[in-house]
């Protein structure tokens, strides 16, 4: 049986987030709060906004990732130069740990997933994934950014 694109990149993404959670499961962590510190780790002083955007996360439901981030004290979020209306996002020393420690999983998870792949296979798959992000982005697939 021939397996569909969706299916496979469905499942394929499913396994690497459970793959991701089983190996970070002392840092008590909730799945999307990963990806926001990937994501804090090269924009450290985000806006909600843009982090809810670049983590395909809902603008109500980043607020209650965030708050259980700064609970954990992963992030502080702070109004710069009196400005009410922005909450900027910054990493804490524990959460950028935290993000190097994520970044190191990704980086063995990612390892794993490509056995056997050579350096130009790498680089096509990569760049497939890209066209068909570009692809579904210019269609209006991609409602989040």
């Amino acid at each position: 049986m021939k397996e569909s694109l969706h299916y496979l990149l469905m499942t394929n993404h499913l396994t690497f987030q459970k793959s991701l959670m089983a190996v970070i499961k002392d840092t008590d962590l909730t799945s999307g709060q990963p990806k926001v510190l990937d994501y804090l780790k090269y924009h450290d002083g985000a806006v909600q906004k843009d982090i809810a955007a670049a983590c395909h996360i809902e603008p109500a439901t980043i607020t209650s990732v965030l708050l259980g981030m700064e609970n954990k004290g992963l992030i502080i979020r702070k109004n710069l130069n009196g400005n009410r209306r922005n909450l900027y996002v910054y990493l804490t020393d524990k959460g950028r740990e935290l993000a190097q420690r994520i970044n190191a999983e990704f980086d063995i998870i990612e390892e794993n997933a490509l056995i056997g792949f050579n350096a130009e296979e790498k680089e096509m798959l990569n760049l497939f994934l890209i066209r068909i992000h570009e692809n579904l982005h210019q269609k209006g697939a991609d409602s989040d950014e």
